[in-house]
């Protein structure tokens, strides 16, 4: 697969296109007088003092498209993905509520099925929320809160020159009918092993492995590392073959593809390979593929020739980071 057509294929996939509309709301709604806000915008959660620990705060609306086309996965992923979000963080998740929209009763029970599913499979309860009964249309939302100390956090938004950059990935999973760009990791797993690699992020926040970190999710691999290389307002190198990936998969597909379990981290080089050995006891295939630097440019390479993928200084993903002044 050419270098060109990767580019291609990450700039105009709806999962990194759709990010743009972001900056224009967090604009519109700033938190700069809000002194215990610790975090916010472009991090996978807010981050709100609490004593020495942070609340973690995250919410996540399933896309039209997947309620209509599998709503038992709409609805286990509502809750797969914000657990993610706040394990990103090096947190713990502690409830959830939900916001249901609903106009077919078969609908509706099939989405409760997947999130009755998901709770169980990650240990998190669902503990209220508002219901819609008379839409028409059929919509799911969740809204997470979690913890960490605060000498844990990892954010989005503090890699470092000359980090390495790491992927660490769940690869035994499967393409659910209908969904190309989805990696079931999760659901035929033993609940247990699911829970350790959601908390294996705890361990690694504990011994203060990364500069900082987020979860794979709809921009894919190489698209959420450049939403955390946007919030840091750095730039780096990614080396596409050496990607984490099963056999058998088209390359690009896998690239654009949301993970059930899978981080990018920025991490001191000395780091990398206690980081990559702790994933791989829950199951994670982890590699070095790239470099961080200040070029505030994302480039790949296939270790013959390189493209810029997105320009930081006039490129935008979501167009948040906490170091814009």
């Amino acid at each position: 697969m050419t270098l060109d057509a990767i580019v291609e294929a990450i700039r105009t996939f709806p999962g990194v296109t759709r990010k743009k509309a972001i900056h224009e709301i967090v604009d519109l709604l700033p938190v700069s007088d809000f002194p215990q806000v610790a975090a916010s915008n472009g991090e996978d959660a807010a981050a709100i003092e609490y004593g020495d620990n942070y609340i973690l705060f995250a919410a996540d609306g399933i896309m039209e498209s997947l309620v209509a086309s599998d709503p038992y996965y709409a609805g286990y992923f509502a809750v797969l993905v914000n657990v993610n979000d706040i394990a990103a963080m090096g947190g713990k998740a502690m409830a959830m509520v939900d916001v249901m929209s609903l106009s077919k009763s078969k609908i509706c029970n099939q989405i409760l099925a997947g999130m009755s599913r998901a709770v169980k499979k990650f240990n998190v309860p669902i503990v209220g929320g508002h219901t819609h009964p008379d839409c028409k249309y059929h919509a799911i939302d969740i809204s997470i809160i979690g913890t960490v100390p605060k000498e844990d956090i990892i954010l989005s938004s503090t890699a470092e020159d000359d980090d390495d950059i790491v992927f660490v990935i769940d690869l035994d999973g499967f393409f659910p009918p209908n969904l190309p760009y989805a990696w079931d990791s999760t659901t035929n797993k033993n609940d247990d092993l699911v829970q350790a690699q959601m908390e294996m992020m705890t361990h690694v926040a504990k011994e203060h492995l990364v500069h900082s970190g987020k979860d794979m999710s709809n921009p894919g691999c190489i698209g959420t590392l450049g939403m955390m290389l946007e919030s840091s307002m750095k730039g780096g190198n990614i080396d596409v073959t050496k990607i984490p990936m099963p056999k058998n998969v088209d390359q690009i597909q896998w690239i654009l593809t949301y993970q059930g379990c899978g981080f990018v981290f920025a991490c001191p080089p000395e780091n990398s390979q206690r980081v990559i050995d702790m994933f791989s006891t829950v199951g994670c295939d982890g590699a070095v593929v790239g470099n961080i630097n200040d070029s505030m440019k994302l480039t790949i390479t296939d270790d013959s020739e390189s493209r810029l993928l997105f320009d930081f200084k006039t490129d935008i993903i979501t167009g948040c980071s906490p170091k814009k002044k």
